[in-house]
């Protein structure tokens, strides 16, 4: 592609300047000619230049080159990443080598033959290519490095349960072992780890999500290990896979229950030899990576093998959070509405209002399903729609039932092969899944609002699944993505 180079030649010489305008014209999309080194500064800020030619001499008589070492110099900080080939008298060597310690790739001897120049600055335009891409990756790393850094979400909340969470992120976040993060939707999980690599040895290192509930099954490898052109159809580049994206680093992979089986197998090697081969590629790259996971499933069913792979599992969860779910923590409740009332009112320049009494003991009553990110919306809706002194029940739009606690009709120390405990379950599933049912039918018959049916529908299907993100989504020819909108949008 050098026909899309620019070429700057400067030389007091006319007729080298003329020959190598004629000869480099025929090789290059442009080429810039120039007898004035003083010119130089100007021409590099007006035109991107991908390769200077510069004579070492600029006066008759002149072989020290000097003045030529002065302007590579002075090109060189202006440009760190600029390529610049001396043109020299034959004899010269000296003063070429001393170039060299200044930063000047090659050089090119008087007379000069064409098919070397041709080859010199084909070479030297790819060299500032590979230079200025680089760089272009290094200040894009450092972008997020200070991204990560700058993340500014806290965790919130004083009780007990949270100091818990905070104590075993203090002592594991100096290590480098790998933590399993398990907790419902909507408790924080993402902000535990982004904790655990703020307080880890990797602060200063790339912290890099991945939502594997968001990564199709056939573009799992690609996104994780990476491709090369040509790997597969589509493959129209090569790509970096978030593994190696993140090396130095900390990379969370969240919803890690979504990956199919015979894909946690491939993750698991990768783990365990620190080694990823992105597709097409027969190479091995080395990686340095610190993994923290995070699941909405519970212990034990993490603990079943026909749903996640055991030794994947204990590769992963070299450590162990529970983040506790918000009805377990209720007491930190007013400290999380506060803060989120404080930010909507900035957001949407509101007035600055307390919660009343009724609203805290209200939302401290409330089962929150959604657990923080509802809170979070229903603090949003009340600052939108307060118009009040103080924000009331009704601003926040809770149910004026609370969502009932589910049910464990089973008792773990009786005997599993109990007819009438088995018997019981059934039944009493069956009765809760006939109730939800009725419980839609009535309200086709009082509520006809459309709105308010799509939020009973989805309600019921989170229950009968347990909240199983994929599943719920399957009943309802939803995407996951769209059911997490809806679960944000009725704060489940």
């Amino acid at each position: 592609m050098n026909n899309q180079k620019r070429i700057l030649i400067v030389d007091d010489d006319e007729d080298i300047l003329t020959a190598g305008e004629l000869l480099l014209n025929r090789h290059f999309g442009d080429v810039i000619t120039s007898n004035q080194p003083d010119q130089i500064p100007s021409l590099m800020e007006k035109y991107s230049i991908d390769a200077i030619l510069l004579d070492m001499n600029f006066s008759p008589g002149e072989n020290s080159g000097g003045l030529g070492i002065k302007w590579l110099k002075h090109i060189i900080k202006i440009d760190p990443d600029a390529v610049v080939v001396m043109i020299t008298a034959h004899g010269g060597v000296d003063t070429v080598v001393e170039a060299m310690k200044h930063g000047a790739t090659d050089f090119i001897a008087k007379p000069w033959q064409n098919e070397k120049v041709i080859a010199t600055l084909s070479s030297a335009v790819q060299l500032y290519q590979t230079r200025t891409e680089a760089t272009r990756l290094r200040r894009s790393n450092q972008a997020l490095v200070e991204a990560s850094k700058g993340f500014k979400q806290s965790m919130l909340g004083a009780s007990d349960a949270m100091a818990a969470v905070h104590s075993i992120i203090r002592r594991t976040a100096p290590t480098d072992a790998n933590v399993m993060i398990i907790g419902e939707n909507g408790t924080g999980k993402e902000l535990v780890a982004h904790e655990l690599h703020q307080q880890s040895l990797r602060r200063n290192n790339v912290f890099m999500s991945v939502d594997l509930g968001a990564v199709s099954e056939s573009l799992f490898e690609s996104e994780l290990f990476g491709h090369k052109k040509g790997a597969f159809t589509g493959a129209n580049k090569d790509r970096v896979g978030r593994l190696v994206a993140a090396n130095g680093g900390t990379l969370f992979l969240d919803e890690i229950s979504n990956i199919p089986l015979h894909l946690q197998a491939k993750l698991l090697t990768v783990l365990e030899q620190r080694q990823v081969t992105p597709l097409g590629c027969n190479k091995a790259i080395t990686i340095d990576v610190r993994v923290i996971a995070a699941t909405n499933l519970s212990r034990d069913t993490l603990g079943n093998d026909q749903k996640f792979r055991q030794d994947l599992l204990f590769r992963l969860n070299t450590v162990e959070i529970m983040v506790p779910p918000l009805r377990h923590r209720v007491e930190d409740i007013p400290e999380i509405a506060r803060y989120y009332a404080q930010f909507y009112t900035r957001k949407y320049r509101k007035v600055e209002k307390k919660f009343s009494q009724k609203v805290i003991e209200a939302a401290k009553t409330y089962h929150w399903p959604g657990n923080v990110r509802a809170l979070r919306h229903a603090v949003e809706r009340a600052v939108i729609l307060s118009e009040g002194e103080e924000f009331e029940v009704n601003d926040m739009q809770l149910d004026t039932v609370a969502v009932p606690q589910p049910i464990n009709h089973f008792n773990k120390n009786i005997d599993c092969g109990s007819t009438v405990v088995e018997s019981t379950i059934i039944e009493s599933n069956r009765v809760e899944e006939e109730r939800l049912k009725n419980s839609i039918l009535e309200e086709q018959f009082v509520n006809l609002n459309i709105e308010s049916m799509e939020k009973r529908l989805v309600e019921a299907a989170l229950r009968k699944h347990q909240r199983n993100i994929s599943k719920t989504a399957e009943e309802l020819g939803l995407t996951r993505a769209t059911l997490y909108r809806r679960i944000e949008k009725y704060g489940f």
